[in-house]
């Protein structure tokens, strides 16, 4: 077996590895971030959960509609009327919105820490959903015009010894299709890597202007505190998602500038991978189609508290076993502890302790004239 056999195969494993691993993960990314409790700002959430939803629909439409069925099927769907124009459009409106969705993520953050000032949190929350809902649809907007870059042509095959005629989707040779794709790389790839690597760079720069802006004391008293602590969390979280999109995204933008121009001609066979360009460019495909899948495994590695509501999500029958025997039990009865005569008078008071996060043994009373009492501390 050769090379470029071994490399096929490769791919043939792994386009469907990534969407049966991925695919799933994401769906479960979301439901954590929206249902638990994980240790995130509000807004974070927001925008976290709608990446989560675009990778997904990017690992369909990409990874396993597109890339699979080329290595696993002769004559896959989109090869036909109008799917081949559908196609693109999908793909790259998911394209765009997940680049997008993680720039307007770090330009909220570096928001947040420039300004020092949190909004309310209700305000924050909308905003992120506005803008979350104004990306996505701005994204498949954008990319209506590349439902046209490709063509259905007619074309002659070889099967089992025959020659039959079969439609195949092509990239259309005009001037119109150069345009939009040129177009379509820098506003998917080129310009958010950069807004990407600008604001993180801000926001490590502002982080160092912080560290020697307070005293040890003050700096410890910011780390105790529960919403510097969240921010904290967020901006590490962050940063890792970001190098990550930098990463797994700057090699294929490179290596398609480097085709759509050295070799942008009719004569160029991009599936002969004796020519080294064409194997660089499909592992960079490789690769950035992997920033669709590994989310859920950055935020295991980077955040406790997530991982931490994990196990409590699969652990649910008997957290909630012990919650409602908790429950029960801190179910008491108060009673006044004035005087003597006021204690004889008045009904008990029935209190259900919802909150409860310790709770002291009860004190024995010096006087003989006086009632027993409780004493309930950090409700």
């Amino acid at each position: 077996m050769d090379g470029a056999s071994v490399f096929i195969t490769i791919q043939k494993v792994y386009y469907p590895l990534l969407c049966i691993l991925g695919i799933p993960a994401n769906l479960f990314t979301f439901y954590m971030l929206c249902w638990r409790v994980c240790g995130m700002s509000d807004s974070a959430r927001v925008y976290l959960s709608f990446l989560a939803v675009v990778d997904t629909c990017y690992l369909l439409w990409v990874t396993l509609l597109d890339l699979s069925l080329v290595f696993l099927q002769p004559q896959p769907f989109w090869h036909a009327h109008p799917w081949c124009g559908v196609i693109n459009f999908l793909q790259f409106g998911t394209f765009y919105a997940s680049a997008w969705l993680v720039v307007a993520f770090t330009i909220e953050r570096y928001l947040v820490f420039r300004v020092m000032v949190i909004p309310q949190r209700h305000l924050q929350v909308r905003h992120a959903l506005l803008t979350c809902t104004s990306i996505i649809l701005l994204s498949h907007l954008a990319s209506i015009p590349l439902s046209w870059i490709n063509t259905v042509v007619q074309v002659n095959l070889t099967r089992n010894g025959q020659t039959v005629t079969v439609p195949r989707c092509l990239y259309r040779d005009a001037f119109y299709s150069t345009v939009v794709v040129w177009v379509t790389s820098f506003l998917s790839s080129g310009v958010p890597i950069l807004l990407v690597i600008i604001f993180n760079s801000l926001i490590a720069y502002q982080l160092l202007g912080s560290g020697r802006l307070f005293t040890k004391e003050e700096r410890r008293t910011i780390r105790a505190s529960r919403t510097r602590g969240s921010a904290r969390r967020t901006l590490l979280l962050l940063g890792i998602v970001s190098a990550a999109f930098v990463v797994l995204g700057l090699p294929r933008f490179i290596t398609y500038c480097i085709l759509r121009t050295k070799h942008n001609h009719k004569d160029f066979n991009r599936d002969d991978y004796t020519i080294a360009i064409n194997v660089v460019g499909d592992i960079a495909n490789m690769l950035h189609n992997l920033n669709s899948g590994t989310n859920f495994l950055l935020y295991c590695v980077v955040s406790r508290r997530f991982r931490h509501e994990i196990v409590n999500t699969f652990r649910c029958r008997v957290r909630g076993r012990e919650l409602g025997s908790f429950f029960t039990q801190t179910t008491m009865k108060v009673f006044s502890v004035a005087e003597r005569r006021d204690a004889a008078g008045r009904d008990p008071v029935s209190v259900v302790l919802t909150k409860l996060k310790r709770l002291e043994t009860p004190a024995v009373p010096s006087s003989g004239n006086s009632a027993a009492f409780w004493t309930l501390r950090h409700f």
